[in-house]
């Protein structure tokens, strides 16, 4: 593998990244004993990409990745790019009811992967993250997001911020979630142009952040639990936007 390379595993976000992005994919290590037909899938599209397939033993695969949950599967890329705040203008130029979510500095690869599968699968349009304190579009995140990460534009901007008052100028309605506001997320009207934003793991938002919010919602709990994860309250937030843009 190359030293400006890294890893792509599993077979949802390799097969992800053999549809959008198979320009950056070097090579490929697979399973040669699985001739199942997601396995069969892999194989057909790497060939149509001219794409360089090893077939290994499960052994090599497990020496060699240990650490990665691989499922048969493990590709060399190019390193993933997020999309730029130029990016964003031409994304929400093209929406007459752009569909934001905003991250406010989530850290866990795990969460953020989370998080873009609930985006993409809600029809969010971007998602946007600051360039400093978060984490970027890595190995994790692609396989835990399980294709969405080569499908939805993950935005990192050098000033969080500048980018929320730009949204607000473009008519979106921003968001934000907060366990101690007294409005309840169901009981607000989302269906126009919106950005959802939703702050770090146990931090919450920051407060320039918060104060760029339109209005502040919670989520009811009926339970002794006060919050939830990140990346579970996201998915509760962008699927009542979408339930209500449905209705």
């Amino acid at each position: 593998m190359k030293a400006d390379s890294e890893l792509i595993f599993g077979l949802h976000a390799l097969e992800a990244a053999l549809k959008y992005q198979p320009q950056d994919i070097q090579e490929i290590w697979l399973d040669g004993q699985r001739r199942d037909a997601r396995m069969q899938k892999i194989v057909s599209l790497a060939k149509k990409s001219g794409i360089r397939l090893n077939r290994v033993s499960r052994d090599y695969l497990q020496e060699h990745f240990a650490d990665k949950r691989h499922q048969g599967v493990v590709a060399s890329t190019l390193p993933g790019k997020a999309a730029t705040e130029a990016d964003l203008e031409q994304i929400l130029a093209a929406q007459q009811q752009p569909f934001v979510l905003v991250l406010d500095g989530v850290q866990d690869p795990h969460n953020l992967g989370a998080c873009l599968r609930s985006a993409d699968a809600a029809g969010v349009h971007a998602v946007i993250v600051p360039r400093d304190r978060a984490v970027g579009l890595t190995a994790t995140v692609r396989k835990v997001a399980s294709g969405a990460a080569e499908n939805l534009p993950l935005i990192q901007v050098t000033n969080l911020a500048r980018t929320l008052r730009d949204l607000k100028e473009r008519g979106l309605w921003l968001v934000g979630l907060a366990g101690e506001s007294e409005q309840e997320l169901y009981s607000c009207d989302l269906k126009g142009p919106i950005a959802v934003v939703m702050g770090a793991e146990g931090e919450g938002m920051r407060r320039l952040t918060r104060e760029h919010c339109d209005f502040l919602v919670r989520i009811p709990m009926a339970g002794v639990v006060s919050s939830l994860n990140v990346s579970v309250a996201t998915g509760i937030c962008l699927f009542e936007v979408l339930r209500q843009r449905k209705g």
